[in-house]
């Protein structure tokens, strides 16, 4: 079994990364730390995991016994938390905030997206674990970077579900605001910009081009839906052709030549793409659960990963389709 410590348990990425492993069947949670929970019962807090475990928070950190430390901490904690503690050489960590996304000769951490990086941190010790958005957008135009495809400016329009600001209340992820209601934030500017240019890069070198990604506040709790276009001259077959190559040998990125819908891909670690053709712009839409696929999914994956697992251990889940 895998013993894990978890270190920031009381978010919304938490509580389903908590309800992941207590269904792994290779996975066992030592330890779950909040300074702000010690002593409550985790159900307190995730009050959906009744009935499923009797932890409770601890203000603790037990590191010597465990094997793996899973971060879900606010940006900037993981950074502070590795400065002025020392973790066990044997214990593997990943990190669920964007602390060490950007890759540096200051850290190890590996950018931890399987469909781009899965040999690298099959090898690795440390996983800083990818955005959400940037997950879904990377997602639907990696097989043209790595195909030297992207040669323009990509437009992209993603909107997201209000679980992705984060489990502390604000005046944006308010009912009243965000029910019935639809806005946009960060224009241009998004953080996870830079480590989607980073992976383009990685596949594409020559990558240069603008990414203007218009992030928008939705008005329901889970999901990311993306739609990216571009100039490509290619025909619908081949672009089909490439990603579904490229995908082949992944266990939960799919392509559909059906136009699909957000709740196909809610309370699953899938990734569905779907493409289109329109005179000489390409059409990507892409869609993920952003606190599966886009956090907690994926980091349950990139531990299987490590510990050589079969990738799909304990992400078999049904989507809320209807």
């Amino acid at each position: 079994m895998i013993k894990i410590g978890i270190i920031g348990g009381a978010g919304y990425t938490a509580g389903e990364l908590i309800r992941l492993l207590l269904n792994h069947p290779d996975a066992e949670i030592t330890f779950v730390n909040s300074t702000s929970n010690a002593g409550n019962k985790i159900t307190d807090v995730h009050s959906g995991l009744y009935g499923e475990t009797d932890l409770v928070f601890t203000g603790e950190l037990p590191l010597d016994q465990i094997d793996l430390l899973f971060f879900c901490t606010a940006h900037g904690d993981t950074k502070k938390f590795m400065e002025s503690h020392t973790v066990p050489e044997n214990v593997k960590i990943i990190d669920l905030s964007m602390d060490y996304r950007i890759e540096s000769p200051e850290h190890d951490f590996v950018y931890g997206l399987p469909e781009l990086n899965r040999r690298r941190i099959c090898g690795a010790k440390h996983i800083a674990n990818p955005g959400c958005f940037a997950t879904c957008i990377q997602l639907g135009v990696l097989p043209l970077a790595k195909h030297l495809m992207l040669n323009s400016e990509l437009h992209v329009n993603a909107i997201t579900g209000s679980t992705g600001a984060g489990v502390k209340p604000s005046s944006t992820s308010h009912f009243s605001w965000r029910n019935d209601n639809i806005s946009i934030y960060k224009p241009f500017t998004h953080q996870h910009l830079a480590e989607i240019g980073q992976s383009l890069r990685q596949l594409q070198n020559s990558f240069s081009s603008s990414i203007n990604f218009i992030p928008v506040r939705g008005n329901f709790s889970r999901g990311i839906f993306a739609t990216t276009y571009l100039d490509c001259k290619i025909g619908l077959d081949e672009i089909t052709r490439i990603y579904e190559e490229y995908y082949d040998d992944h266990s939960f990125t799919f392509i559909t030549d059906k136009n699909p819908d957000l709740k196909q891909v809610v309370n699953t670690n899938k990734c569905l793409i779907h493409l289109q053709k329109h005179e000489d712009k390409l059409l990507i839409i892409s869609m993920i659960d952003n606190l599966l696929k886009g956090a907690s999914g994926q980091a349950v994956h990139n531990m299987n990963l490590l510990f050589g697992l079969e990738e799909t251990v304990g992400l078999h889940l049904k989507p809320s389709a209807f």
